[in-house]
């Protein structure tokens, strides 16, 4: 039976992930979720603020 996680863990495993640091027990965890809904939209929220960010500085510099 796998748990069910909140938001802030699948936060901080989308944030893991993208920086390349995520452990082998959470990546485990994350894959026997019964849905990637959340990780999903979370992930594409996280890249929009990326760009959004990157945008914002380039910006700032230009």
């Amino acid at each position: 039976m796998t748990t069910k996680l909140g938001v802030w863990d699948v936060i901080k495993s989308v944030i893991a992930a993208l920086f390349g640091v995520q452990s082998e027990q959470n990546r485990q965890r994350d894959f026997t979720q019964d849905s990637p809904a959340a990780y999903i939209v979370i992930g594409v929220v996280m890249i929009g603020v990326f760009v959004a960010t990157l945008l914002a500085i380039v910006g700032m510099i230009t």
